[in-house]
C-alpha cells in the first residue's frame, strides 16, 4: 500500500506528515523524519487497521500561492495549474 508523505523543514527538525491517517513525525534529517513517520503509520495501522476511505481516496497535492507584501505578481488564492500525487517510494510495512 502506498500512502502520501509530506516533509517540510521546521526550525530544528524536518516534520513529516501522512495526511491519509493524520499522523505526524519528525527527525533531524529527511530520511530520519520519513523513517519515523513510517514507523508511526505502521503502528497506527497495526492498532487500528487501514481506514476504509484510504482504499478509495485519491489525494491531490498542489501549491497555493498567496500574495504578500513583497510579491506583486500573483493573484491571491490562485491555485497553480499542476496537481500531482506524491507517494512514498516504499509500501507501508516493507
Amino acid at each position: 500500500m502506498e500512502l502520501t508523505s509530506l516533509i517540510k523543514k521546521g526550525e530544528k527538525q524536518y516534520v513529516a506528515v501522512c495526511p491519509e491517517v493524520d499522523i505526524v513525525s519528525q527527525g533531524y534529517t529527511i530520511e530520519e523524519a520519513l523513517k519515523n513517520l513510517k514507523e508511526a503509520v505502521d503502528l497506527y495501522v497495526e492498532e487500528f487497521g487501514v481506514p476504509d476511505e484510504i482504499k478509495t481516496e485519491e489525494l491531490f497535492v498542489t501549491h497555493l500561492h498567496i500574495k504578500d507584501a513583497t510579491d506583486n505578481t500573483s493573484v491571491v488564492g490562485q491555485l497553480q495549474p499542476t496537481a500531482v500525487t506524491i507517494k512514498t517510494t516504499s509500501p507501508v510495512g516493507a
